[in-house]
Parts: C-alpha cells; sequence; structure tokens
C-alpha cells in the first residue's frame, strides 16, 4: 500500500469519525449526514480499491480517471444545491405562515384587552 493511499483511507475514517461527532452532538441532522457518509464511503471504497476509479471512468467513456472524480463531485454538489433549495423553500413558507398566524393571534389578543 502506498503512502498516499494510507493517507487517503486515515483522512476518509476521521472525516467520517467527525460527521459522527457531529451527529451526536446535534449539530448535523441525519437527513443531511446521509449525504456525506455516502460521499465518505465512496472515497474510502475508491482508496482501498486502486483501479476502481480507473474501471468507472473506462465503463462511462471519461479519457482520464481524475475528471470521474470532478464529474461526480459537481453532480453531487448540484443536486445537494437543490435538496437545500427545496428545503429553504419549504423553511420559508413555513416561516410566512407562521408569522400571519402569529399577526392574527395578536391582533385577536389586543381586541379582546382592548
Amino acid at each position: 500500500m502506498e503512502r498516499i493511499q494510507i493517507i487517503a483511507i486515515v483522512g476518509s475514517l476521521l472525516f467520517l469519525g467527525f460527521i459522527g461527532r457531529l451527529i451526536i452532538k446535534g449539530k448535523l441532522r441525519e437527513e443531511y449526514a446521509i449525504v456525506w457518509i455516502i460521499c465518505t464511503a465512496i472515497l474510502i471504497l475508491f482508496s482501498f480499491w486502486r483501479h476502481g476509479l480507473d474501471l468507472v471512468a473506462y465503463h462511462l467513456g471519461v479519457y482520464s480517471p481524475p475528471n470521474t472524480v470532478f464529474m461526480g463531485a459537481i453532480i453531487a454538489v448540484l443536486v445537494y444545491l437543490l435538496h437545500l433549495s427545496i428545503v429553504v423553500s419549504k423553511l420559508q413558507a413555513q416561516n410566512k405562515t407562521m408569522a400571519q398566524e402569529m399577526a392574527l393571534l395578536k391582533n385577536k389578543l389586543e381586541q379582546k384587552q382592548a
């Protein structure tokens, strides 16, 4: 096993431990952690199986295996950003509804006090 391979494995395992720690502390919700865990698992897989990236690149018709990594990373980032946009849109709608309900309740309370 080469030095870079060992560094990649140790780094990926440390990152996986860091994600676990964030989940336990309640700083990262499980639904968001799944994406990070999957990405880390893929990194660990290719850290152990060095020729796997060559094989995947060959089957996808990509000339250079590092380009496969960049393509996968870009696609993963775009999918994750879309997911976060959907979550933010949902939260914005819930915030608006809650503010309107609070305003109505405040108005009713003021009318009862008057």
